[in-house]
């Protein structure tokens, strides 16, 4: 055989090792969620490699038979194409016995890499870069291969099949997609440029609706403006122009007796009718929705579903008031950064180094904003504060810190025991947890 002979064949054994290995790498990166919806705009290939991700060991397999035999025919093709002429060039310089060893071994080496480059690392690449794209252009000359070499095909699956139940080993890829698998392509579209930070804290709070307790947004009990029904129109209407609220519990004599509520346009309508503000008339005051303060905000939201409701009286376990909770407040806990105006951030970062962050902050919030994975004894507590509480086993007070992972949480406020602000701090190295 030639020089010019032997240098195509090696040059189609190349191409022919080239289009398996494509095949193989664009087949197991290609993702099911694309190739479906190609199948759905009417590509009929999308639908042919969604089949073989289904069952993909015969195609598999005809790729490796192919790889394989591809290798030992190259090795027998190349195996003294570039000898001869190496040889002659370093005979010269070397003893005949070592020119035609260095010679030898010198061919081996530019065969091997040039399957190595253009059979193996650039199609690997290119499958990878456009699996979905690739996987349908070769899935119509891979059938093809598996009916003509089928019965070679059938018995090398066979032997796979039997020695992979022998070994107790998954027999098909799982194709379940979760949660984590979902929130890990919302960073990598961060990353990547595709999603704002915004936007994938909103799909990290959707999932976080199961975890998170009704407490991390409900109104505070402190901060709840509600009315009694004895009060006159006149005391009702400072309170509205004082707290204006869409919605407010009314309550016969405290907080703890709440009877209904009322809604804030029920009030402006009889306001602009120039009635006067009854709260015992009838009809005013509706049934309020009361739910337990250890229910998840997916909960809550079914609650709200269920009794055709947006507003809820939240109580412990000792029937007290504990805050209330609206359909808007679970929404913007989901949309974070999106509806939040600046003025109203419980999370404000001062510099690379710093934050500053209201006690009220649910600690999830607090984590990802400070990126801290683990904290101590994390289902004691909702909110910075109560972090805090339990790190000091004591009521904060003023200037009072705690030191964890490398972060000085300092108390720079406190009102009537409610913790205001917290300055964040971050230190050059991992400090153990320490309360000052």
């Amino acid at each position: 055989m030639s020089l010019v002979q032997s240098l195509i064949t090696l040059a189609l054994l190349i191409a022919a090792s080239a289009f398996f290995s494509v095949a193989e790498m664009s087949l197991a990166a290609s993702r099911r969620l694309k190739l479906r919806q190609l199948a759905d705009e009417g590509d009929a290939r999308a639908l042919r490699v969604l089949h073989v991700q289904e069952q993909p060991g015969y195609y598999f397999t005809a790729v490796q038979i192919g790889v394989n035999a591809i290798a030992i025919l190259g090795g027998i093709a190349g195996e003294g194409l570039f000898s001869p002429y190496l040889y002659r060039l370093l005979r010269h310089a070397l003893p005949d016995a070592t020119a035609a060893t260095l010679a030898f071994a010198g061919s081996v080496v530019i065969v091997t890499s040039l399957f190595v480059v253009f059979a193996d690392l650039a199609p690997k690449r290119l499958g990878m870069a456009e699996p979905e794209r690739v996987a349908m252009a070769v899935v119509g000359p891979m059938e093809r291969f598996l009916r003509v070499f089928k019965p070679v095909v059938w018995l090398y699956t066979r032997c796979t099949d039997l020695i992979m139940k022998l070994l107790g080993l998954p027999m098909q890829r799982d194709e379940r997609i979760t949660p984590d698998d979902i929130l890990a392509l919302a960073e990598a579209g961060t990353q990547a440029g595709v999603l704002e930070r915004p936007e994938q804290q909103v799909i990290e709070n959707v999932f976080e609706l199961d975890t998170r307790s009704i407490s991390s947004a409900m109104t505070p009990r402190d901060r709840v403006a509600w009315f009694d029904l004895k009060d006159t129109d006149e005391m009702v209407r400072v309170r509205i122009a004082a707290e204006p609220f869409s919605t407010y519990p009314v309550c016969d004599g405290g907080l703890d007796r709440v009877v209904g509520y009322v809604d804030a346009k029920d009030l402006f309508q009889r306001v602009l009718n120039q009635r006067p503000i009854v709260l015992t008339d009838e009809g005013l005051i509706h049934k309020v929705l009361v739910v337990p303060d250890r229910l998840s905000l997916a909960e809550v939201l079914a609650q709200f579903r269920h009794a055709h409701e947006d507003f809820a009286v939240i109580v412990n376990e000792y029937s007290t008031v504990v805050g209330v909770v609206t359909l808007n407040d679970v929404m913007s806990t989901v949309m974070g950064e999106l509806v939040t105006p600046e003025d109203e951030e419980l999370i404000v970062r001062r510099d690379d180094r710093s934050w500053l962050i209201d006690g009220m902050t649910p600690i999830q919030d607090v984590q990802r904003a400070l990126g801290l994975h683990v904290l101590p004894e994390k289902d004691e507590y909702e909110t910075l504060a109560g972090f805090l509480m339990v790190m000091l086993r004591r009521v904060p007070k003023r200037t009072d810190s705690v030191l964890w992972e490398g972060f000085r949480f300092e108390v720079m406020d406190v009102d009537s025991y409610r913790i205001d602000q917290v300055m964040v701090t971050r230190s050059d190295a991992p400090a153990p947890a320490e309360a000052a």
